[in-house]
């Protein structure tokens, strides 16, 4: 079972996806780079902004300098040559929208060596997330023995995958009857793998685990029958798809996007609210264009632009744990089914399945 003692709900950034015309240079390496005071930026602190706001920069220039270049993300945003005195400039760090950055700024003396000062950015969400609650429109049962990780419809059937928290050879993947709780298909992984979020995309069920750094594909036109396996870094967590890409946590703030025939990275965001990023994010699901996510240990999901990853929504559903919980552990699982508009939410060895609309508190 994740070991990880949760320290707040909810902390998150934001910024603006206009991405302005940058200057055509490969980035330097700035790892190990010697620092000197050569050309410095004026303050001291990292910087927190929200938004699009615009933020003036002022450096300092301490020695004869041949060359300024700022950087961005890796990216260079402005270069003086033989700069002099006391520079000013006005950043604007939404330009990547919400996240943790780096801004470098790498000088070149005149015999040629190099010397770097930075700082990191937070760039926090201009979205004030919508406070929303869970409305139960129907209940089924449950297996009350699955340790639920994953839950996702595919061409109208239900399908979960479990862990394994007693490392007793417990994780599965299994095609579940949505009005009886019943298991209607079933594969296993031996003890030693534990079993995180599923999607399915063109007929194959992808599995992650949580340590194993492995995600296992499964044929659902084949009785579950393993097909084969990807590997990745760091930990595994949830997992959905948007019909192009397969949509990744891993217990932090980021979710990566991968492709579903080689699961290299296309690209990941960072998940933020007008606080700060939003971390824990665990069971994904993709609705309607818009990632709903599971924040571990809590009672919240919270609804995630998956361009820029704004927070646009937070929703509570203490309601459904108080009904549905019971002996069980935390709620997780979260599934949309497209063929019915109908969403399904539950938890790790809960007794009951969850119809849900998500409503304004008051509804």
């Amino acid at each position: 079972m994740k070991k990880i003692i949760l320290i707040a709900l909810i902390l998150v950034v934001g910024g603006s996806l206009l991405i302005y015309p940058l200057l055509k240079e490969e980035a330097p390496v700035f790892k190990n780079k010697q620092r000197s005071n050569a050309a410095i930026f004026t303050f001291k602190e990292n910087l927190a902004v929200v938004g699009d706001e615009q933020v003036p920069l002022e450096i300092k220039i301490n020695k004869e300098i041949t060359k300024s270049d700022l950087y961005y993300n890796d990216s260079l945003i402005m270069s003086w040559d033989a700069p002099a005195g006391v520079l000013t400039y006005l950043f604007s760090p939404g330009m990547f929208g919400v996240g943790t950055r780096t801004l470098n700024l790498l000088s070149t003396l005149a015999d040629g060596s190099t010397f770097v000062d930075n700082r990191k950015v937070r760039v926090l969400s201009d979205v004030i997330p919508q406070v929303m609650t869970t409305k139960i429109i129907n209940t089924h049962p449950h297996n009350p023995t699955s340790f639920t990780q994953g839950l996702a419809f595919y061409k109208g059937l239900l399908y979960e995958g479990t862990g394994d928290p007693g490392n007793q050879g417990l994780t599965t993947v299994a095609r579940v009857d949505l009005t009886t709780g019943e298991i209607k298909q079933k594969m296993g992984l031996s003890a030693g793998f534990f079993g995180e979020g599923i999607t399915i995309l063109n007929n194959t069920l992808y599995q992650l685990t949580w340590q194993n750094q492995t995600c296992y594909t499964y044929d659902v036109t084949q009785n579950l029958q393993l097909k084969g396996e990807f590997n990745y870094a760091d930990e595994g967590w949830g997992l959905c798809n948007d019909g192009a890409h397969l949509i990744m946590s891993d217990g932090s703030e980021r979710i990566t996007f991968r492709s579903p025939e080689t699961f290299e990275i296309s690209h990941t965001i960072e998940v933020y609210n007008n606080q700060g990023p939003v971390n824990y994010l665990n069971e994904l699901e993709y609705i309607e264009g818009k990632i709903y996510a599971n924040v571990w240990t809590t009672n919240a999901v919270v609804v995630i632009d998956p361009v820029n990853g704004k927070v646009l929504q937070e929703i509570n559903a203490t309601n459904l744990v108080l009904k549905g919980q019971g002996t069980g552990e935390v709620l997780n699982g979260i599934a949309h089914n497209s063929a019915t508009g109908k969403t399904y939410m539950t938890g790790k060895y809960w007794g009951k399945l969850f119809e849900v609309d998500f409503v304004e508190p008051g509804l």
